[in-house]
């Protein structure tokens, strides 16, 4: 009756280590994008990432208050000389979603506009 009891606990402790490794398997590498604003462009103006990882959009201007409009994500943010505005989120959704400029910046702020692309 030994070995019986031997072999099952060799199978618990071999199910135990394989149901670890499952937990201690590492998330998504962070996607980290930095993006810089200005009269009257993103750049880039095309951003793309992987659906299902991490992201975050570090954000800075070299002129003026310019606003982030993410709208398809519901993300937004005040990007302010000086300093850098974060956003974090995880794609979800493959696509081209629109990106833009939301504090009134001058004739051209129509213009402050970017893509976010988004793939498997």
């Amino acid at each position: 009756m030994a070995p019986l009891t031997r072999r099952a606990l060799l199978v618990l402790a071999g199910g135990a280590a394989a149901a670890a490794g499952a937990v201690l398997a590492a998330p998504p590498e962070l996607q980290r994008v930095k993006l810089t604003v200005r009269k009257f462009a993103y750049t880039p103006a095309v951003v793309t990432v992987r659906k299902g990882v991490p992201v975050l959009i570090e954000i800075t201007t070299l002129d003026r208050i310019h606003g982030f409009k993410l709208p398809d994500f519901n993300l937004r943010t005040d990007v302010i000389p000086g300093a850098v505005a974060q956003v974090a989120f995880t794609p979800e959704e493959e696509g081209e979603f629109p990106y833009l400029c939301d504090i009134f910046c001058g004739d051209g702020h129509e213009d402050v506009t970017g893509t976010l692309v988004v793939k498997a």
